[in-house]
């Protein structure tokens, strides 16, 4: 499961747009999301350790995989290649 941290605002349209692209990709990808909003305490400090500039912020177990518009294109190759390699057998 590949955890993922969304940094947020109220009255974000790049935000809202960011979840869908989290709830579509959810269906292939397993992902465990959670919701930080920037202007808490929490949601400051992580994205000043982060980089993070605006909203939406994304980071992807932990690392910054960028802010404002997120791509669904780019994030499903990043999440394929963190994908665990198949097993394969001697033969």
């Amino acid at each position: 499961m590949t955890a993922i941290t969304l940094l947020t605002q109220a009255d974000c349209a790049l935000c809202e747009h960011a979840k869908r692209v989290l709830a579509r990709v959810g269906q292939d990808h397993p992902l465990e999301v959670t919701e930080i909003d920037l202007a808490s305490r929490e949601g400051q400090s992580l994205a000043d350790r982060a980089g993070v500039r605006f909203a939406p912020g994304v980071l992807v177990d932990g690392r910054l995989f960028g802010y404002g518009r997120l791509s669904e294109r780019r994030l499903r190759r990043a999440l394929g290649r963190l994908a665990p390699e198949p097993h394969r057998t001697g033969g």
